[in-house]
């Protein structure tokens, strides 16, 4: 019967403490500058907001129930991110095209221009952060933040979903 390699004899915990050490600063950069861009404090989103903009734009117009099991979150969490996307005229709630009782949110004109300024100038950013970067390194860098992160969303499901839940995805 196969076991679980104990974790601290599994790898070098020298090299362990320098990965968590880098993903904790990574982590704290990262909401620091809010990855804004280039110098544009005005290109700096809230990390929910962006999260909740990106899936919106990517899925299409969708109700807080689905949008909530998509992104691996609460409901009321995101009624809650979502009041203030509403109120700035980022996000739109409209009837459900065919059931009326229903509401569906959907990210409006202004929404997508908003999108569309960060995305270009954290694209900006990136570009400058790696411009030292061969195509390649940045390739892996990608393919191996996509994989830490899908590790954690897999972990976190698995702790807290029930059983025969569908994870959400590693952007979440």
């Amino acid at each position: 019967m196969p076991t679980t390699p104990d974790m601290t004899t599994a790898s070098d915990p020298a090299l362990l403490d320098s990965l968590q050490h880098q993903v904790a600063v990574f982590a704290r950069r990262a909401e620091q500058t809010r990855l804004g861009g280039v110098g544009q404090v005005r290109n700096s989103m809230d990390r929910a907001a962006y999260l909740l903009l990106n899936r919106l734009d990517k899925e299409g117009p969708m109700g807080v129930k689905a949008l909530a099991a998509s992104m691996g979150i609460d409901s009321s969490t995101v009624t809650r991110q979502v009041a203030p996307l509403v109120d700035t005229g980022l996000v739109k709630r409209t009837s459900h095209p065919e059931d009326g009782r229903a509401v569906v949110l959907q990210l409006s004109p202004r929404g997508q221009a908003r999108l569309d300024e960060v995305r270009s100038s954290r694209r900006e950013l990136m570009a400058e952060l790696t411009q030292d970067w061969d195509p390649a390194e940045r390739e892996s860098f990608c393919a191996l933040l996509t994989r830490f992160n899908s590790a954690l969303s897999a972990r976190q499901t698995s702790q807290a979903a029930p059983v025969g839940e569908v994870p959400a995805t590693p952007e979440s």
